[in-house]
């Protein structure tokens, strides 16, 4: 079964900086596109940044461009947030997604929660 698991969340303070992985197992991870998501409370969720499959090309939001950095590693299943320069406002809980294309089903993991306060 598809499976994704967050690390990395925690406490930061504003300019401080947390570096989230997600780990993943069951399916051809090489293959299928990337992506992290955040949802504050209160607010939609939305799409922070993705990679595509070699990690040739990436995407982010204009609110983190400048900010946050996605990579992956296909070798350890493993796909990464760089998450500097921290404002309050990217307090949310992140979570880690694919797509199966052929079925049309999302995958998440269940999150892992970023504040940012002083």
């Amino acid at each position: 079964q598809v499976q994704l698991v967050e690390f990395g969340g925690g406490l930061a303070q504003p300019g401080g900086s947390l570096r989230l992985s997600c780990a993943a197992s069951g399916f051809t991870f090489s293959t299928y596109t990337m992506s992290w998501y955040r949802q504050a409370p209160g607010k939609e969720r939305e799409l922070v940044a993705g990679i595509t499959s070699t990690g040739g090309s990436t995407n982010y939001a204009d609110s983190v461009k400048g900010r946050f950095t996605i990579s992956r590693d296909n070798a350890k299943k493993t796909v990464y947030l760089q998450m500097n320069s921290l404002k309050p406002d990217d307090t949310a809980v992140y979570y880690c997604n694919t797509v199966n294309t052929w079925s049309g089903v999302h995958y998440w993991g269940k999150g892992t929660l970023v504040t940012v306060s002083s």
